[in-house]
């Protein structure tokens, strides 16, 4: 695989750092995405990748400027796009819904979805013009995609909305060789799950710890996404700390 190129979104930390580190280990090259540019390299260097395969390029999702630049960068760099994961996003502190400022709301909306949305359009330009043809775009969809916890209008109407993203590249890229997928992920441990063996709110307004686990899993399951051939697809996979209250929510 030394000559495939896969983007990673927000590279510089928890599962985007995870994934970068395993797809670079597996012999991928490409860009490091994220707004934070003092992490990007450091998420290389933790790959032991090297320089010449890990390229740490500033990027907000957001602004679709900023993200041409990216593929306008990986295009330069490395001449192709094989994989792409869209795993930049943000949420809302935890308040009731008609209490969310309107623009936080929007920012949102603007990493988690129209950020996915900009990235995809980008790979979808690459992918069909390049040779060989096509490539595969892997969606951070998260449980939340599924099922809501309290407090989380916002994150969730993305990640609902990230699954329609996901069919919908999925069905508009068969002509092209273009693969899509969506990795949808329960509790793995980062910093931003810590508070969780401590104690999280529950749908009956209950205080209750949950489980974790490790990120690398979530790693392993992407870097299979991403290794299978263009002729076959992982459409949807959960990947999830088994004792956490998934099933049952509510």
């Amino acid at each position: 695989m030394t000559d495939k190129t896969g983007i990673v979104t927000a590279a510089g930390s928890c599962i985007g750092r995870a994934v970068a580190i395993a797809l670079l280990g597996a012999g991928y090259r490409g860009p490091l995405a994220g707004r934070r540019a003092g992490a990007l390299p450091e998420t290389g260097d933790l790959s032991g990748a090297g320089a010449d395969a890990a390229l740490p390029v500033t990027c907000d999702v957001g602004n679709p400027a900023s993200v041409k630049a990216l593929f306008d960068a990986t295009g330069a760099r490395f001449g192709r796009l094989d994989v792409l994961f869209n795993n930049a996003g943000s949420g809302t502190p935890p308040m009731p819904l008609e209490d969310i400022p309107v623009e936080s709301w929007q920012a949102v909306v603007n990493a988690n979805l129209s950020g996915a949305f900009y990235c995809t359009q980008e790979a979808f330009r690459m992918m069909k013009q390049q040779t060989p043809r096509g490539g595969r775009i892997i969606n951070n969809g998260s449980i939340s995609a599924h099922t809501p916890r309290p407090f989380s209008a916002p994150y969730t109407s993305t990640k609902h909305a990230i699954t329609g993203l996901t069919k919908s590249t999925s069905l508009d890229g068969r002509a092209y060789d273009i693969a899509c997928s969506q990795i949808d992920i329960g509790n793995a441990e980062t910093p931003m799950t810590a508070r969780m063996p401590q104690g999280v709110p529950q749908a009956d307004g209950s205080m209750a710890p949950e489980p974790v686990m490790d990120v690398r899993h979530v790693a392993d399951a992407v870097l299979h996404m991403a290794s299978l051939p263009l002729d076959a697809n992982v459409l949807f996979m959960t990947v999830m700390a088994t004792n956490m209250p998934f099933v049952g929510r509510g």
